[in-house]
């Protein structure tokens, strides 16, 4: 049989495997995908479960729960060797090894894109994981809780209660929005501490926010986060971040213990640098619109096919940046179901077919009971928008086990409120029983002891 190798579980690489098992007949092709995490994280859910909203594991989808067919190996693939269609998967704390392929689909998906600037890689935090949504929300209600007991004129109170978030994209307003509205819930169980304490700012080096949407929604959006009291510094950048201290090119600081890097995603270096397929400018994997791979001629090398954020892809609608299809979700799962029809007809001698997908346009939760949309000229802010970013996400969430156990989330959450306990010990497990275990005494000890008998 034809052997397909997916490289990565994310949005794009969960989404080919899952439609492969659907398209493929049975014996008609092997299908391994490989990636160190067990599952697929949907990334718009990750602000909801940093302020609380959201269970963790209910934002994740299982890769063995739900790919029935594909053989799923927990790995990296850490060389692409496709001049001999072989590629290196190495897991953890084990040899590596070779796997020989006939097709290869890249999927590799994006990291946190970052600038050398002093302390951010010490101090600051990203909002490309589940891991990092969590630790986010930890770190806020741990900040909360150690600022309560200290005096009110103290400079880590004020440091504790202090929340930076780089980046006004979507994810950044939204990681920005709703841990403010967090905050504002914690403000009810922590009367210790006032309104006017907790500090949030966020910093963007455009003059604007929100691409996505018009230029009065953006507006729309800053008056809003202005009455809630959460600050954004447009036409501003990050110039040092050193011992958690937030500089900026205007002059501002910002002490603060929960620094959050929002400001744009790369494609995944380690597999895209790792590998001898064709690259463009920005380091992506190079496309045509069919998403099959191409050299810097145009040719389609065969056997070869990316999609995601780690891929270039055409814009063939023409509203892409550069030409190209934007970095998202809405894309990444587009182009995977594409991507599945497209590789299982090359197998059987038939013509694939472009990705052609024209946004149709883009939601952002901004908190509880707010937000934000936008589909062409038609634009909502409030309560109205938020009911289309939750009905949206909860129905774009794949199978219908995960949306589920979301929805009912979030119905619970109307009558009990989020869930804001922090987990921080969760980080160090064996640190409790550690300080009580019994060791063995030194030799030494045990041969004065002896001698004193």
């Amino acid at each position: 049989m034809p052997k397909i190798l997916i490289v990565g579980g994310g949005y794009a690489g969960f989404y080919t495997a899952w439609k492969l098992e659907k398209h493929l007949r049975s014996g008609e092709a092997e299908v391994v995908m490989v990636d160190p995490l067990p599952y697929m994280a949907y990334l718009p859910f990750l602000p909801e479960v940093a302020a609380g909203s959201i269970e963790p594991r209910h934002a994740v989808v299982s890769h063995r729960r739900h790919l029935k067919k594909t053989k799923v190996v927990s790995a990296k693939v850490t060389n692409i060797d496709h001049a001999n269609k072989t590629a290196t998967i190495t897991p953890e704390g084990g040899e590596s090894w070779e796997y020989e392929y006939d097709q290869i689909v890249v999927t590799a998906g994006s990291v946190s894109r970052t600038f050398p600037i002093a302390g951010i890689a010490d101090n600051a935090i990203g909002m490309k994981s589940i891991e990092e949504a969590v630790a986010v929300r930890d770190i806020l209600i741990s900040n909360f809780e150690k600022a309560s007991a200290l005096p009110k004129d103290s400079e880590l109170r004020k440091r504790l209660l202090t929340t930076v978030v780089v980046g006004g994209g979507f994810a950044g307003i939204e990681t920005f929005a709703e841990l403010r509205s967090a905050a504002n819930g914690l403000l009810a169980k922590f009367p210790e501490i006032s309104f006017e304490e907790t500090q949030f700012h966020l910093i963007e080096a455009m003059g604007r926010i929100m691409p996505e949407v018009s230029l009065e929604t953006a507006e729309h959006v800053l008056k809003d986060l202005a009455k809630r009291g959460a600050y954004v510094h447009l036409d501003t950048q990050v110039s040092d971040a050193t011992d958690g201290v937030v500089k900026t090119n205007t002059g501002e600081e910002y002490p603060s213990d929960l620094i959050i890097w929002t400001a744009g995603v790369m494609a995944n270096p380690q597999v895209v640098n790792g590998s001898d397929l064709p690259r463009e400018a920005r380091g992506r994997i190079s496309t045509q619109g069919d998403l099959r791979v191409v050299d810097e001629n145009g040719e389609v090398i065969e056997g070869a096919w990316a999609a995601g954020d780690v891929a270039a892809v055409p814009d063939l609608t023409g509203g892409g940046v550069g030409g190209m299809c934007v970095p998202n979700a809405q894309h990444a799962v587009r182009q995977a179901k594409r991507l599945a029809k497209n590789l299982v007809a090359t197998l059987r001698g038939e013509q694939p077919v472009d990705y052609i997908h024209k946004n149709l346009g883009a939601v952002a939760g901004l908190g509880l009971y707010n937000g934000a949309f936008q589909s062409g000229k038609i634009a909502l802010t409030g309560f109205l928008a938020w009911v289309a970013h939750r009905g949206y996400h909860g129905l774009a969430m794949p199978t219908w086990e995960r949306k589920w156990r979301v929805l009912w989330g979030w119905y619970h959450n109307l009558f009990l409120g989020r869930d804001q306990v922090q987990l921080t010990a969760v980080q160090q497990p064996r640190e409790f029983f550690e300080s009580f275990a019994s060791r063995p005494k030194p030799k030494v000890e045990q041969a004065d002891e002896q001698k004193a008998a």
